[in-house]
């Protein structure tokens, strides 16, 4: 879906205020129903985690974190209101409820309170391994309620924490197997990026043709796969740090965003870099090029 500037915007504007949650995108989804669930989701992420990077620091901060802690995790030696609480609620999503009110991350608020329960357990600070391994399995987490808490946190964060990171992965890959696919429709030759690496190339787009083609009057050398919105800081940044070290060893080629982009960054089409929403149905194959020549044309070149 490709998005003026404007209406990025009042999508922006309507994030403003919204947590990470999976009801908040509902939310979004009945306020802008003509645009798919995954551009706003994408378009959400990308902003939630600008306005973390602002943040996060204040969160941190050995105070914070700790008033976190005594608050939610050891109620029995510092909040008897909570523990009756507990009691009446033994489900209610504690850590959830917290971390939508100081405005963080329900996953990055699990990983805090984990992080500081550990080193109050154990008397020192765990490997980042141990950590990671019991935020996506809550059940190694000794205490149940916590173990509970950090659970609710992470499914119903929509932004961060491992379910998350396994979603983007699992969608990165889908889109890269579908341009395959969708290469191998045309039978248009090509190296992928897995093939690429055997070769030697450590930075590689996710395809190079073994052909150019023609896209919209645009010759094409590669193609890179992007399961997200492009916004003008991610596409700034991948800019400098993929499609122009590609286009100086590869040539020219397409970006595929396959959740939307802004419409004003496809501006490089005439130095080599050409945006896209979807896979390109007007291509033109050499193949193709040399059979609609002209008789005329075929017998002036002899």
């Amino acid at each position: 879906m490709r998005l003026s500037r404007a209406e990025y915007k009042d999508i922006v504007r309507s994030t403003e205020q919204l947590r990470p949650t999976r009801q908040c995108m509902k939310m979004l989804k009945d306020r802008f129903p003509n645009h798919s669930q995954s551009t706003l989701l994408s378009i959400f992420s990308l902003e939630y985690q600008k306005r973390t990077k602002r943040t996060i620091s204040r969160h941190h901060a050995a105070d914070v974190i700790e008033g976190h802690y005594q608050r939610e995790v050891l109620p029995k030696k510092h909040d008897r209101k909570y523990l009756n609480e507990a009691k009446a609620r033994p489900t209610a999503p504690v850590l959830l409820e917290m971390a939508n009110e100081v405005d963080l991350s329900p996953a990055l608020m699990a990983r805090l309170v984990l992080d500081r329960f550990l080193q109050d357990m154990k008397g020192e600070m765990l490997s980042k391994p141990v950590l990671n391994s019991m935020l996506k399995d809550p059940s190694l987490i000794p205490d149940q309620v916590l173990a509970k808490n950090i659970y609710q946190c992470t499914i119903n964060d929509c932004c961060y924490g491992p379910l998350v990171d396994c979603i983007k992965h699992a969608i990165g890959e889908e889109h890269e197997v579908l341009l395959r696919d969708k290469l191998k429709e045309r039978n248009l030759s090509f190296l992928d990026e897995n093939k690429l690496r055997t070769m030697g190339y450590d930075k590689t787009p996710d395809i190079i043709l073994e052909v150019p083609i023609a896209v919209e009057g645009h010759i094409v050398h590669w193609i890179e796969s992007k399961a997200s919105f492009g916004d003008d800081h991610s596409h700034r940044t991948y800019l400098n740090e993929q499609f122009w070290s590609y286009w100086n060893r590869f040539g020219p080629g397409l970006v595929i965003y396959w959740y939307g982009f802004i419409g004003e960054l496809d501006c490089q089409r005439d130095r080599g870099i050409l945006l896209k929403d979807c896979f390109p149905t007007d291509i033109v194959t050499l193949c193709h090029a040399t059979h609609q020549q002209s008789p005329e044309s075929t017998e002036g070149g002899q």
